[in-house]
């Protein structure tokens, strides 16, 4: 037995490893069940060279607890080690990387890290372990078998061990503050999260099966037999070719990302890139909910097959993490901070990419299914809206598949709904005014009114069409969007021509002041136009500028914004018959009534009359009656 130490650049790294990941020493497990992989992967290219010509045989890795021994194993039967690759990789090179990544870690300081830990290796083991044990045997032929020790410190010794199988066992005993990883299911779970499409089969502890078999009177029986446990899938949908899966295989494999989620996904889109950079994954488009609420750790990010994160902000555009699925890639650099990542050139290509394959996809189903891509539009837009609002280039390409869905049901492209209200919504400076409403039933009378006009009512009631409607205002030429209910309808698109007022001004003066009276809220700003007869006799506007900034600050939050009270305009048609009337009347109770009823019935019309109010808007409607 030979005793030696580990020449040691960074002062007490032992305690760092152990403290400084305190948040995050979960990953020691990932790091020694990647390390048993790549063993094991190594042997098995040996063997397709030739040069490894003994028996393969079962090549699983297997993981080993023992509660009581307070041991956590790994085994592997890769290629081993001799004596001199311990010395080499274990007491120089894993060494050595673990400092430099340490290095690393402590400089990014506050900037939220790290996303992967590959290179940190072996050495992760100490921040869960007190000591760690390696009993390992090489491929090569008459290889003695070796067992390396360490505590936690940079002495370590090294000498002859017991081993007769090819491979490498790495034997953590487990520290106090640890004993967490001591339990069969929270070592599950952690398979689970980094292990669980690993490419050579790992096998932890056993599960029960049922199946029947026949008695020595023919008659069958239920028999509980136990078999090891496997934790992976070896060969995962993202790694075999597209021609391969069916749309079914597809399905299953979504369904094995998300276990406890119900919902089919919508479509997906399966990558495939070896030049200039390697990717490889499935994206899959879920129903995006109408409340936005969506949860944006859904990807799962790969390193060969090995789990490195399900945060993949700065790798992918923010509007692509709505998106669930599997990305896989050996080009993206995972032990830097999530500033570098925003500026590496690979990151931006394989961005670049991904966004140009969703978009393609896009593209595609509108092509060639519209009526199935319209059947869908109303759980994707959302991510198409997004996506046009944040992304530059994503807006280009999007222009050719986005739509406009109006309130009776019909799709648009933005070219196709130009042409549609060309004739009737061009106002008087040739602008193409787009009214929409952003719900239905709230503005149900607001929406009658302008299509008795003969206008379209675009249907806008997403949490960020406010944010949308801006954008397009800025993108497409001579075009502005109106809220169906930002003005009296025959405001909403200036034309040349107007009414004559059937009021003196002595006569609306007048009733302003009537009117004034009997509104409860004061800040409604009163007004007089001169409107068909056939239109209500008094409605309420809320103007389009401060309402949409109001709705874009609640979205962004920007609280000082939707603190802001509402705005809202009272308009009173100067031509209906009973406005004139009020003024008619012999006493200041009777046009009080009248013009209370009148409030009223606009407040009705917006949803906006509601508990005591409605109430004696009922009693007074029987009294004049």
């Amino acid at each position: 037995m030979r005793k030696g130490k580990i020449n040691v650049q960074t002062e007490n790294i032992f305690p760092i490893i152990k403290k400084f990941l305190y948040s995050d020493h979960e990953i020691f497990l990932r790091e020694l069940v990647s390390n048993a992989v790549d063993a094991t992967q190594k042997l098995k290219t040996l063997a397709s060279m030739g040069d490894f010509k003994g028996e393969m045989g079962d090549t699983h890795i297997e993981i080993k607890l023992d509660p009581k021994a307070k041991t956590l194993t790994v085994s592997d039967k890769g290629i081993g080690m001799t004596a001199e690759e311990i010395e080499k990789y274990i007491n120089q090179i894993a060494f050595s990387s673990a400092e430099e990544w340490i290095e690393k870690a402590k400089s990014a300081g506050e900037d939220n890290g790290i996303i992967g830990h590959f290179g940190l290796g072996f050495y992760s083991s100490f921040m869960v372990a007190k000591k760690v044990e390696i009993f390992t045997r090489s491929w090569k032929d008459d290889a003695q078998p070796v067992k390396w020790e360490c505590e936690g410190n940079p002495e370590f010794s090294i000498g002859d061990a017991e081993k007769t199988e090819r491979g490498t066992d790495v034997v953590l005993h487990i520290a106090d503050d640890s004993e967490e990883f001591l339990e069969e299911s929270r070592v599950l779970s952690l398979l689970n999260k980094y292990c669980k499409f690993l490419p050579v089969e790992i096998i932890f502890g056993t599960e029960k099966e049922t199946k029947k078999e026949k008695d020595e009177k023919g008659e069958e029986k239920d028999v509980t037999i136990e078999k090891p446990r496997v934790i992976n899938n070896t060969k995962p949908a993202w790694t075999q070719r597209p021609t391969d899966l069916s749309e079914e295989d597809y399905k299953s494999f979504y369904r094995e990302l998300y276990p406890t989620t119900f919902e089919e996904p919508l479509f997906n889109i399966h990558l495939n890139v070896d030049y200039p950079f390697n990717l490889t994954g499935i994206l899959y488009f879920p129903k995006v909910k109408q409340n936005f609420e969506v949860q944006k750790d859904k990807i799962q990010l790969y390193s060969n097959q090995v789990f490195v994160t399900d945060s993949v902000e700065g790798i992918v555009p923010d509007f692509l993490t709505l998106l669930h699925g599997v990305l896989d890639s050996p080009d993206i650099p995972l032990n830097v901070s999530r500033s570098f990542l925003q500026s590496d050139s690979n990151v931006k290509k394989i961005s670049g990419h991904i966004t140009k394959k969703v978009s393609d996809k896009l593209e595609e189903l509108f092509k060639n299914n519209r009526e199935d891509f319209e059947k869908k539009w109303d759980d994707i837009k959302i991510f198409i809206q997004y996506g046009m609002i944040s992304d530059e280039k994503f807006k280009e390409r999007a222009r050719k598949y986005c739509l406009l869905k109006n309130v009776d049901g019909k799709f648009f492209t933005f070219d196709e709904y130009k042409t549609h209200i060309k004739n009737s919504q061009t106002d008087k400076d040739k602008k193409l005014v787009h009214i929409y409403t952003t719900n239905k039933e709230e503005q149900h009378s607001f929406i009658e009114s302008a299509k008795e006009r003969g206008y379209d009512v675009l249907l806008m009631e997403t949490p960020i069409d406010s944010h949308f409607i801006n954008m397009l205002e800025t993108t497409l030429e001579d075009t502005s969007f109106v809220r169906v209910d930002a003005d009296v309808t025959e405001k909403l698109i200036k034309k040349e021509e107007e009414l004559p007022s059937k009021l003196t001004d002595e006569q609306k003066d007048k009733l302003k002041e009537l009117v004034e009276k009997q509104l409860e809220d004061k800040s409604y700003q009163v007004s007089f136009e001169n409107l068909s007869e056939s239109d209500q006799p008094m409605i309420i506007t809320q103007p389009e500028f401060m309402r949409r900034m109001k709705d874009m600050s609640a979205l962004g939050g920007m609280s000082y914004m939707g603190n802001m009270p509402d705005s809202y305009n009272l308009v009173v048609n100067a031509n209906h018959p009973l406005v004139a009337n009020v003024l008619e009347q012999e006493d200041e109770s009777s046009q009080g009534k009248i013009v209370s009823q009148m409030i009223d019935l606009a407040l009705l019309a917006k949803n906006m009359l509601k508990g005591e109010k409605l109430t004696a808007f009922v009693k007074r409607s029987v009294d004049l009656l």
